[in-house]
């Protein structure tokens, strides 16, 4: 079965309902058969899977990096503050920066800043 994204494996792996009780089916395998079998833990009801697929996780987005970053940062004394880069948000003068490399290698480092003004605590990069 071919994805939306072009490579091998399941689609969409949706919660069974058993026929009898409309009671959600539960994945048990049938060791004799070999078999992944979906059953109700209420009336005993049981079927065959169509597929092999229990459940999939698919995560569609790109994780943002600024969402990782701490606000209690411009806490920190050891970090240096500038003035020379005012905030996208609140457009106070005063911010901390810090130099962090990204996970994937190929990637160049980011300065990232966080706005030290009061109740604003704004996350950007340049």
């Amino acid at each position: 079965m071919a994805m939306v994204d072009g490579s091998q494996g399941p689609g969409y792996v949706g919660i069974r309902f058993c026929d009898e009780c409309n009671n959600m089916l539960y994945p048990k395998e049938n060791k004799e058969l070999k078999e992944l079998m979906y059953t109700c833990r209420n009336c005993d009801f049981t079927k065959p899977s169509s597929d092999n697929c229990v459940y999939v996780n698919k995560i569609l987005h790109k994780v943002d990096e600024l969402t990782h970053i701490v606000a209690d940062v411009i806490a920190d004394p050891t970090l240096p503050h500038t003035d020379e880069h005012p905030c996208p948000n609140c457009k106070a003068r005063n911010a901390v920066f810090f130099q962090a490399q990204s996970r994937r290698g190929e990637e160049e480092m980011k300065l990232y800043y966080v706005c030290c003004a009061t109740n604003c605590g704004h996350r950007w990069t340049e």
